[in-house]
């Protein structure tokens, strides 16, 4: 049985790497357009899964599944915050974000479309953006690179710190050599594996439970109606999407405005199905495997249960779901991080905007291996936390930072720069002073940061010079644009 696993996992990680070196062979010449956002050459079906993939890392396998499993229904907050915020990011956010992208100057990362937006020359936002990227990014792949070392420790026996070293060097290497492109199409295929995986381990074991094991379950368990603090901090997830870089960035890729309302279709139910099924794989895991503290501990309730149902062959397919789930986010936090540093850091500030395509392509690349030897640290650090915890920490940063910024820029003409800045910088501190401070209050830090950071934007706009007529001009170009 383990042997027809690692039989599976190594043919799966061979078919990731094999799709970076073509992308790398077909877009050598692609330039830093190409590298960091495909060319806006995306189709529906592949930005749409791709988004939901970069989202949906190995926590949603692995973290919240264990969360439902130990904790029961009062966590359903969390996927119901996340549905709801993913469709609302889709049908408000997405459609303007690719049109005021391109107005503004062809903009390719979010930091360098929110400087461009205001038509600033100054380059303080970029750098702000890039600084927060670098620090959240970080985390946020140690959380997949920690979920890649438990799938292996488990399931080969192969040591933990090892695993993590190896599933790193694979999530480098497509991205490195295949830049966005390759990161979108293994996302692809990677979104269809995670959904298959959920949807057919809990059909499977609720087929094979006993009559009677609901009444097994403790009391309780079935109530989501816990507390206010899980209900309002679950609903909170969803503010992330707003602000999620590696998320919204696919907006921006799309090839055209009428395959936006196709993918965004795609990519809701997508999304709906991988949280109801994850929810189920917690509800029916308590069940069909009963309490079990190692598997708790270790969030291994869709592990266990694939691996005590499926045979070797299946078991393995399936639980290449698990590393699916942890490469496709991992990658596109690397790029993300990659692109904010080059386009908005390096070639700006450093290189004074004189930087060639292959210098910056080359820029990027050093920063997706410094990313990946900083959360390999990170992860291989017992005291890091769990792997809910890392992805909890930097989504409520980057939500709390970004989602009121982004928004109001799409939506208010009035907005300015110095308002931007101040949006960022105080949703963000307030989202790490709280998770500091007030962590015992129960209250998910991403729902003060997200207030007080949209409070600061629209206070500190209205306290300072409107934007120019220039920069009004750009909002209503950005309103009229249409494909050609």
């Amino acid at each position: 049985m383990v042997n027809m696993e690692v039989v599976v996992f190594i043919a799966y990680l061979v078919f990731m790497i094999s799709i970076g070196v073509w992308f790398f062979v077909k877009n050598r010449s692609g330039g830093e357009k190409g590298y960091f956002l495909g060319g806006r050459q995306m189709g529906p079906w592949v930005t749409a899964l791709s988004a939901g993939a970069s989202d949906m890392s190995a926590w949603v396998l692995m973290g919240m599944p264990t969360s439902i499993y130990a904790l029961g229904l009062g966590q359903t907050w969390i996927p119901i915050g996340l549905a709801i915020g993913y469709t609302l990011s889709w049908i408000f956010e997405a459609p303007r974000l690719r049109k005021f992208s391109i107005v503004a100057d062809d903009s390719i990362t979010i930091p360098q479309y929110l400087t461009n937006r205001f038509l600033s020359k100054s380059k303080a936002l970029q750098i702000v953006c890039a600084v927060i990227f670098l620090v959240a990014y970080t985390i946020y792949a140690a959380s997949s690179v920690k979920a890649c070392g438990t799938l292996f420790n488990t399931v080969i026996g192969l040591d933990e710190k090892t695993a993590m070293y190896v599933a790193a060097v694979i999530i480098i290497s497509y991205t490195f050599l295949g830049g966005f492109s390759a990161v979108c199409w293994t996302d692809f295929f990677q979104g269809l594996l995670m959904l298959g995986a959920l949807l057919i381990a809990p059909i499977f074991a609720a087929g094979m439970l006993d009559a009677g094991a609901a009444s097994t379950l403790p009391e309780g368990y079935l109530n989501p109606f816990t507390s206010w603090q899980d209900i309002v901090s679950g609903l909170g997830w969803g503010f992330g999407y707003f602000g999620m870089p590696h998320i919204i960035i696919r907006f921006m890729s799309l090839k055209s405005q009428k395959d936006l309302k196709k993918s965004a279709v795609i990519g809701v139910s997508w999304t709906v199905l991988i949280v109801l099924f994850a929810t189920l794989v917690g509800v029916i895991g308590r069940m069909f495997l009963g309490y079990d503290e190692a598997v708790e501990g270790n969030s291994l309730v869709f592990i266990t249960m694939t691996r005590r149902i499926f045979p070797g062959i299946i078991s393995g397919i399936l639980l290449s779901a698990v590393l699916a789930a942890s490469m496709s986010t991992a990658d596109s936090q690397l790029l993300a991080a990659a692109s904010a540093f080059a386009s908005d850091v390096y070639k700006p500030v450093f290189r004074r905007n004189k930087a060639g395509d292959k210098e910056m392509l080359w820029a990027g690349r050093l920063v997706v291996i410094a990313i990946s030897i900083a959360a390999l640290l990170i992860a291989s650090n017992p005291n890091a936390g769990s792997i809910m915890d890392l992805v909890s920490n930097a989504w409520g940063v980057f939500g709390a930072a970004f989602g009121p910024a982004i928004m109001l820029s799409l939506f208010w003409k009035r907005f300015n720069f110095a308002g931007a800045v101040a949006g960022i910088v105080v949703g963000a501190a307030t989202d790490i002073l709280w998770l500091a401070y007030l962590s015992g209050t129960g209250v998910y830090e991403i729902v003060p940061g997200t207030i007080l950071g949209l409070i600061a934007a629209v206070v500190v706009t209205l306290c300072t010079k409107a934007p120019g007529k220039d920069v009004e001009a750009l909002f209503d170009k950005a309103m009229a644009y249409a494909d050609k």
